[in-house]
């Protein structure tokens, strides 16, 4: 929802610093909603990051500024100014409460696949041991469409 390219860029800036340094970012992906479907369709992005933080601080740090771009959780898959989540952390796995490592469902989804497989298309799940080249060559439906503008061009 709002200025989806800005609120992507204030994300990305938002996230880098000391102990959360960007390394690289995706191309812009726009995506059909899955789920609730009566919706416009979504902007999405991949960063990599370099980080010293644990899992669960790097969870927080992404909550605070979600929360100050505005995110309110309401219609479960329904529209909102930004949603952030950790894919992967290096080859770690884990699974509490609050947090599940690699993301439960990135492996089922196009706009996650393809932009991972941009950045990386060598990279293996930790679990699967697939690439993420293998995984996208492998998912059905779920249209997506590459913007070529970088975030680094963006307002």
């Amino acid at each position: 929802m709002g200025d989806r390219e800005a609120t992507l860029k204030s994300a990305i800036e938002s996230l880098d610093g000391q102990d959360l340094r960007l390394i690289r970012v995706s191309s812009l992906y726009e995506t059909e909603p899955i789920g609730y479907r009566n919706q416009k369709w979504f902007l999405n992005i991949v960063a990599e990051f370099e980080t010293n933080l644990f899992p669960r601080q790097l969870l927080h740090r992404m909550q605070k500024v979600e929360l100050a771009l505005g995110r309110r959780r309401t219609i479960k898959n329904g529209p909102r100014t930004i949603d952030i989540d950790i894919l992967l952390f290096g080859d770690a796995v884990m699974k509490t409460a609050e947090l599940e490592i690699p993301h439960p469902r990135y492996r089922e989804r196009r706009f996650t696949l393809a932009p991972l497989a941009e950045l990386n298309p060598e990279l293996r799940d930790p679990i699967t041991r697939q690439t993420m080249t293998e995984m996208l060559a492998e998912l059905r439906g779920q249209a997506a469409r590459k913007i070529p503008q970088p975030v680094s061009e963006l307002p």
